[in-house]
């Protein structure tokens, strides 16, 4: 088993205990932050088992279907995630203007300020454990998981804090007010996540350093007069990379082989984490302008 697969199952396992214990509770208090909580530990539940999905399909090899693999899959994940943030911060915002306007009050503080500060301590876990593994395997949906569950981080620590006051003074629109900052903390937090999940399936270059370096590599191989149509993109774990290289028009097949080589070896070298898809189509002359 990957360790991509392993990290979704230990999410999914994580916020399946979560919701038990938020859940509970918030129910039996009425408070609406840790209630909101529960549901946001729902929709985790739901996300990491997508994400565990998502992950197998990426996984398999290219074949006669899909020639180019199966990677924008977790693209795709990242996007239906980002969605599934931005309506639960949705919902959030709106039982808390639901509570504010009935001034409904909080019971069972004690129980809920445990149950809170116990969820932090094992979303923290969760997420050095999740920020390992998208550092080690550069993939988007666990890089998405982990940012999913580091908001989870502020908006208990922020429903910790709001159980907290409520108990010290009595004002049960604090509840309110904290769960309202939440879901749009919540709300703004999922837009990095749709956008690099849609950026990845229109195709977006790669980051701009990157590309230069690229750049430098094939100007300063010898043997190579210029370059054009260069073309670069990114599909799960591999990096994609077109481009026309001009070389002398006597160069022999094998020399021109040996520097074709030569320069994947060396873009290959950029980021070892990733997986390299190169095709490099050598010229005689510069036929970019040429129709």
């Amino acid at each position: 088993m990957t360790l991509e697969k392993k990290a979704t199952i230990v999410s999914s396992s994580v916020a399946g205990l979560l919701i038990i214990i938020k859940l509970t509770i918030g129910v039996l208090s009425g408070s609406i932050s840790v209630l909101a909580s529960a549901i946001d530990s729902v929709l985790d539940l739901i996300v990491s088992a997508f994400n565990l999905f998502a992950i197998s399909k990426a996984e398999k090899p290219a074949d006669d279907d899909f020639n180019y693999g199966r990677g924008k899959i977790e693209a795709l994940a990242a996007v239906i995630e980002g969605t599934v943030i931005t309506m639960s911060g949705l919902f959030i915002l709106y039982e808390a203007i639901k509570k504010a306007i009935k001034n409904e009050p909080t019971h069972l503080l004690y129980p809920s300020i445990l149950v809170m500060s116990v969820s932090i301590v094992i979303t923290i876990l969760l997420v050095i454990f999740l920020n390992f593994v998208a550092k080690k395997s550069n993939n988007l949906v666990i890089k998405s998981d982990a940012l999913h569950y580091k908001t989870d981080i502020y908006s208990n620590g922020a429903i910790l804090l709001a159980l907290v006051l409520i108990k010290l003074t009595g004002i049960q629109i604090i509840d309110s007010i904290f769960g309202g900052a939440i879901a749009f903390y919540i709300i703004y937090s999922a837009y990095d996540i749709i956008k690099e999940g849609v950026l990845m399936l229109l195709d977006i270059a790669l980051d701009e350093d990157i590309v230069e370096k690229i750049k430098d590599i094939i100007i300063s191989e010898p043997g190579v007069t210029d370059y054009h149509f260069l073309k670069t993109r990114r599909s799960g774990k591999t990096n994609f990379v077109d481009v026309h290289v001009v070389m002398t028009p006597d160069i022999s097949l094998l020399e021109a082989h040996r520097i074709s080589d030569r320069i994947e070896d060396k873009i290959k070298d950029l980021d070892k984490q990733s997986e390299w898809s190169m095709t490099i189509h050598l010229d005689p002359y510069d036929d970019s302008e040429m129709n």
